[in-house]
């Protein structure tokens, strides 16, 4: 159950410092000196207030996968991380590629409490690619999945691609396409380019990307139906997504943190907090989707959070899992390699962590504006201050971070779901309202 808050002092965006007043869930008053009698008062001097983030790429792993990670640590994670909504991709034991199942994840994330937690569909069953899963009926469920993806399986097949298309154009859903033409990236183990010649590593070329993103944004420009893809990460990806924005297709892409600041010359160290699909790339494609991003190419960002049990992790570079947490770095993240270098500010953070993800998956209560009448999903971020990352900032089950013993700038410090405070001072609080 919601309390009433008053938070002073934050920093708007676009506007000065002002009072909040929350109550039964919904911001009521915002201006000067507001108090209310009862009410519990965060300090919010010198805070940005932030629309609480929302994620259209995370992987919660539970049904099947809880040694990884279970809808209640990763939702602790989110709320961490500023995050008040998460899309929880398919690829659970069972895959979610039925009513039942997504049913299921919106229940537990409803039990723990900590974000919002929106189930993202199969587009085929098992996420085989052979044939559609229930699509229509996920719409319908009572979780109202709209967005559908077979997550870390490319839908390779390209008339298998087009009936998905067509199929959620009806209730205006979205296919969200992992971009890898497996043929291309048979053995793959990191970027294709100098660093994989000189290591001796089979490459992941940019080229198996790029060729599936237009093949796709082809069919969704034949069909008439809203494509997104995910995990963007080369130079050649955003010429593609930009000519067909151009073009007036109906396409949005996302950015994950670690292409935005992380490269290629990592993996030189064998470490395996690395390896990721699609991998680390050059600089010059870290610099390219950042330009993206930037001028709105790009729509957001999505952590792609991934979390994985430290065996997994703590061996050879070929025998490890590929994948990375990034719920708990993701704004500090964006914050060193976007903000800091001066290429957007905290308007167009709110518009690619919040607004623009909420938009794409249609998920109503989150990314509006912090105005009165709205809402209490309010994230409070300290830009002031720096630090290293380190294991006492993650909050989930897993630790595979690329970010472990980096300087990232930045904390959050207060995260409002609904009305309740599920972060007070970045210590996750373990029972909601006491």
């Amino acid at each position: 159950m919601s309390e009433t808050l008053v938070i002073t002092g934050a920093r708007l965006l676009g506007a000065d410092s002002a009072d909040i007043i929350v109550e039964n869930g919904t911001i009521t008053e915002i201006g000067a000196g507001l108090s209310r009698a009862g009410a519990r008062v965060i300090d919010a001097d010198g805070l940005v207030a932030l629309p609480g983030l929302v994620d259209l790429h995370t992987h919660l792993r539970e049904p099947g996968y809880e040694a990884s990670e279970t809808i209640l640590t990763g939702t602790r994670a989110a709320a961490a991380g500023g995050f008040t909504a998460v899309f929880a991709m398919p690829n659970t034991s069972p895959v979610a590629d039925t009513a039942g199942v997504v049913e299921q994840e919106l229940a537990l994330g409803e039990a723990a409490g900590y974000a919002t937690v929106q189930p993202i569909g199969a587009a085929t069953v098992g996420q085989k690619g052979e044939r559609l899963a229930e699509l229509g009926a996920m719409a319908s469920s009572r979780a109202k999945v709209r967005v559908f993806s077979d997550d870390g399986f490319c839908v390779f097949d390209p008339l298998i691609m087009r009936r998905a298309l067509e199929y959620v154009k009806s209730f205006g859903g979205v296919i969200a396409q992992h971009a890898q033409d497996p043929r291309l990236t048979e053995g793959a183990q990191m970027n294709e380019g100098t660093v994989s010649a000189e290591l001796g590593l089979a490459g992941w070329p940019a080229v198996a990307e790029e060729s599936i993103i237009a093949r796709d944004v082809l069919l969704a420009e034949h069909v008439g139906s809203r494509l997104h893809v995910c995990h963007l990460s080369t130079a050649g990806s955003v010429d593609i997504i930009r000519w067909a924005k151009k073009r007036g297709i109906d396409v949005t892409a996302e950015v994950t943190p670690h292409h935005l600041l992380l490269t290629d010359e990592l993996v030189r160290g064998y470490d395996a907090r690395y390896k990721v699909n699609p991998p680390l790339r050059r600089e010059e494609d870290v610099l390219a989707v950042r330009e993206g991003l930037a001028d709105g190419t790009i729509d957001i960002v999505a952590t792609d959070h991934a979390p994985h049990p430290s065996e997994h992790k703590a061996c050879e570079w070929q025998a490890a899992a590929n994948g990375m947490v990034g719920l708990e770095s993701a704004l500090r993240v964006v914050h060193q390699s976007m903000v800091q270098t001066g290429l957007i500010g905290w308007e167009d953070v709110a518009r690619v962590m919040s607004a623009a993800p909420a938009r794409i998956g249609m998920l109503a209560g989150h990314g509006t504006p912090l105005e009165v009448g709205r809402p209490a999903q309010i994230t409070l971020y300290d830009a002031s201050v720096d630090g290293v990352f380190t294991e006492a900032d993650l909050h989930g089950r897993s630790t595979n971070s690329p970010y472990l013993g980096r300087p990232l700038p930045g904390r959050v410090q207060y995260t409002v779901h609904g009305g309740v405070v599920t972060v007070d001072a970045a210590a996750v609080v373990e029972e909601l309202n006491g």
